[in-house]
């Protein structure tokens, strides 16, 4: 029996007037999470990135050329802040991953490109994390990991995320 099952059979031995059946997907989808972060992380910094460093250059690469987007779509795709995607592209600017540049005649308007550096840095980092992912579900077969995605995107809609 897991944490979760333990701390759920004592709430139902000291509360049997309470449905605590949700802990068993909510407490053990916060474990999960938990344990995950810290193995994508030390993919990313193998290759010099942070988690946020990564899904800046992982949204402008999935774009398809010219591998472009606004700041603000940038803050969007990765639902943070226009401030922290703007600390995230100093970062990335200053190792020459990325390039800002103004759009056309608005010199105000500006976009962020992926430089050839950080479309070799990202396919090499994507290419190991996704090693890293199939490594962290192999002990669920196809199947199961495809019912899995299947329930937790019916959760994510239906939670708005």
């Amino acid at each position: 029996m897991d944490h979760v099952a333990t701390v759920h059979e004592q709430w139902r031995t000291e509360r049997p007037d309470l449905d605590t059946s949700p802990v068993l997907v909510i407490g053990r989808i916060h474990r999960i999470g938990a344990a995950l972060t810290p193995e994508l992380v030390a993919v990313y910094a193998r290759f010099g990135l942070g988690e946020g460093e990564f899904d800046v250059l992982a949204t402008l690469r999935r774009q398809g050329e010219p591998f472009t987007l606004s700041p603000g779509d940038l803050a969007e795709r990765t639902m943070v802040t226009s401030g922290a995607v703007s600390k995230r592209l100093d970062r990335l600017e200053a190792r020459g991953l990325v390039e800002r540049r103004t759009s056309g005649d608005d010199r105000r308007a500006r976009t962020v490109h992926l430089t050839p550096a950080g479309r070799r840095l990202v396919d090499d980092a994507m290419t190991a994390h996704a090693e890293n992912e199939a490594r962290l579900l192999a002990a669920l077969p196809a199947r199961d990991r495809e019912t899995l995605a299947r329930l937790l995107g019916r959760l994510a809609e239906s939670l708005g995320v």
